[in-house]
């Protein structure tokens, strides 16, 4: 979590486009022939979850300082 916070914005959004890409290809690995263990759906799924998180906070926290 810590690591998630010490990104720049940058660093943030790229990282949210490729962990999306990569939770798509599993996906879909999995459907064609299965995963050894599946469960990398549901973390790879709450780490994006936690990116988001931190990208929306990041947003409203600008927008409430440019507004004042």
């Amino acid at each position: 979590m810590n690591e998630i916070r010490q990104m720049s914005d940058k660093d943030l959004a790229e990282r949210i486009v490729v962990e999306r890409e990569s939770y798509k290809k599993l996906r879909f690995n999995h459907t064609i022939s299965g995963l050894e263990t599946p469960t990398i759906l549901k973390i790879k799924k709450r780490d994006i979850a936690r990116l988001l998180t931190e990208n929306t906070l990041r947003l409203k926290a600008s927008s409430v300082s440019t507004n004042d």
